[in-house]
């Protein structure tokens, strides 16, 4: 959607003449327009992240770091009600 949104923006048009055109692809509102809100701030996330590189690198591994240090959640909650 990020993208879409940049690329269309470059091209000259408003966010507002882009929204309509965007669809929620996952989730409870799946196939409904994004609101004006969502899309200016999946922007400025994306900023966020295009200014500092390498807090997203660090985030991202200490994220991966986590996932295969400790078990899920997930299963243990299986192992413990079979």
């Amino acid at each position: 959607m990020v993208h879409t949104v940049l690329r269309r923006r470059a091209n000259g048009e408003t966010v507002e003449t882009i929204q309509p055109d965007l669809l929620i692809p996952t989730g409870c509102r799946k196939g409904q327009n994004p609101s004006l809100s969502s899309i200016y701030r999946a922007l400025a996330e994306h900023e966020k992240g295009q200014a500092y590189p390498e807090a997203v690198a660090t985030a991202h591994a200490d994220f991966t770091a986590l996932q295969t240090a400790a078990p899920s959640s997930h299963s243990v909650l299986h192992a413990t009600w079979r």
